[in-house]
C-alpha cells in the first residue's frame, strides 16, 4: 500500500502536467482597422478567439463607411469577418455576438443585415442601445468565435 500510493499520486501529477498550455496569441489582421486604442483587434486562446469590437470603418482609410447606418453595419461584420478569417475561423464558428447601437430604430435593418451573414443556426445575441460609440459610429459588434481543434 506504501508503494502503490506515491506510484499513484505521481501518475496523476504527470497526467494533469501533460496537457500544456496555451500562451494567449494576439491576433492583428491586415485587412481590418487597426484598432484605434489600447487593445487587440482579437485574441486567441486555444480554439476559442475572442474578438474586440469591431466599427463601421473603412480599413483602407480608416474613417466610417458612409453616414448610413446599413453602410456601416455591413462594415462592421465585414471587419469582423475578416479577422475570423485571418485567424482561421469562419462566421459558422461565432457562438455569441454583442451588438450595440446609438439608436434602437436601426434594430430592425439591423436584423435584416445580421441575416445576410449568418445562416439559421444563429449565434447568441445581444443588441443594446448606447449614448455613444467612438468615432462616433452608429454601431459597434463584437464577437466569440469557438472551433473545434
Amino acid at each position: 500500500m506504501q508503494r502503490i500510493l506515491p506510484a499513484f499520486l505521481l501518475m496523476v501529477i504527470s497526467i494533469g502536467c501533460s496537457h500544456p498550455y496555451e500562451l494567449p496569441e494576439i491576433i492583428s489582421c491586415p485587412n481590418a482597422p487597426a484598432a484605434i486604442g489600447p487593445y487587440s483587434q482579437a485574441v486567441r486562446a486555444g480554439n476559442t478567439l475572442y474578438l474586440s469590437g469591431q466599427l463601421g470603418l473603412d480599413p483602407a482609410t480608416g474613417k466610417l463607411k458612409g453616414q448610413g447606418f446599413d453602410a456601416q453595419a455591413r462594415q462592421a461584420l465585414e471587419n469582423q469577418k475578416a479577422i475570423l478569417e485571418f485567424a482561421g475561423f469562419s462566421l459558422k464558428d461565432v457562438v455569441q455576438c454583442q451588438v450595440f447601437l446609438t439608436d434602437m430604430e436601426h434594430y430592425p435593418a439591423f436584423n435584416a443585415i445580421y441575416e445576410e451573414y449568418f445562416d439559421k443556426n444563429f449565434p447568441a445575441r445581444a443588441v443594446l442601445e448606447v449614448s455613444r460609440i467612438p468615432a462616433d459610429g452608429m454601431v459597434e459588434i463584437m464577437m466569440l468565435a469557438v472551433r473545434s481543434k
